[in-house]
């Protein structure tokens, strides 16, 4: 067998850099409700940098000192790809600098690094969407039927993509739900309760809660199944890869990759947190 020794750090010319594949919301930055729930350290109001506005232009979420330091060592060390749940409209809205791939609305669309939409992927994402229209159409007339029914409290958002140049191919990726209030419970409640609801849900569909927003989504959109496409067709083999995410969404894309870890607050960290029980 042949033994392959480290060379010395001295005779190493410009290192590799690896992939870095990053969950943004609740993994770079958040709100400032949520700085304050989770006591982030460095987070004084003079020194919060402002990761993302709002609809009207006005600043929304935050990363503190330390996260800034850390997007800081991520952009200039590792090529930084953005995984996030945002969709195309929504990502505008981060006002830090991605000039790689981007995958977003939950999986179900892949930019390329000069900002166009992936062909090979979007055509398979409108060869698996494309049957699930009209059940995603009839299934939000169903939950604002009994939003209203009940008065449930309930926000709706229907996430759409426009896949080709053709306005008939605006399809429906997803539906998102808020609850008005912010009552974190209520929503989880309501996400018991949907599989009695609409017996058939699972046959082509999943759901995803985390804090206040619960998601009704497609099994052919994941954010695994596009990591999956980008590791096997788009990015260089022998880079490593490593990522962080906050949410049990994120973990299954999360372990594709050579290394992976989770910020010290969050769903998946109190999920770890509850298991070894300290």
């Amino acid at each position: 067998m042949n033994t392959y020794f480290f060379p010395s750090i001295d005779t190493l010319h410009t290192p590799v850099k690896p992939y870095a594949l990053m969950d943004l919301d609740d993994t770079l930055f958040q709100t400032q409700r949520k700085i304050d729930a989770w006591q982030l350290p460095t987070a004084e109001p003079e020194t919060l940098v402002c990761a993302t506005v709002n609809k009207q232009g006005q600043p929304l979420s935050f990363m503190s000192k330390r996260q800034a330091h850390f997007f800081h060592w991520l952009y200039t060390s590792t090529e930084l790809i953005a995984v996030t749940a945002r969709d195309s409209d929504e990502i505008k809205r981060v006002k830090l600098p991605f000039n790689s791939w981007q995958v977003l609305t939950h999986g179900a669309v892949i930019v390329e690094p000069d900002g166009k939409l992936h062909p090979q992927w979007q055509k398979h994402m409108l060869t698996q969407l494309t049957p699930l229209q009209d059940m995603l159409a009839q299934l939000i007339q169903q939950v604002e039927q009994l939003n209203q029914i009940e008065s449930l409290n309930l926000k709706l958002a229907i996430h759409r993509q426009l896949f080709t140049s053709a306005p008939d191919k605006d399809v429906i990726i997803y539906l998102a739900i808020k609850h008005t209030q912010k009552d974190h419970q209520a929503l989880a409640k309501f996400a018991e309760r949907l599989p009695s609801l609409f017996p058939q849900l699972s046959d082509n569909f999943y759901i995803h809660v985390n804090a206040n927003n619960l998601a009704i989504l497609p099994h052919v959109v994941h954010k695994r199944h596009a990591v999956a496409f980008l590791l096997q067709h788009c990015l260089e083999t022998e880079r490593p890869s490593f990522g962080f995410g906050d949410s049990l969404a994120d973990l299954p894309f999360l372990q594709l990759l050579d290394w992976y870890g989770t910020p010290n607050h969050g769903q998946l960290h109190k999920q770890i947190d509850a298991k070894i029980g300290l």
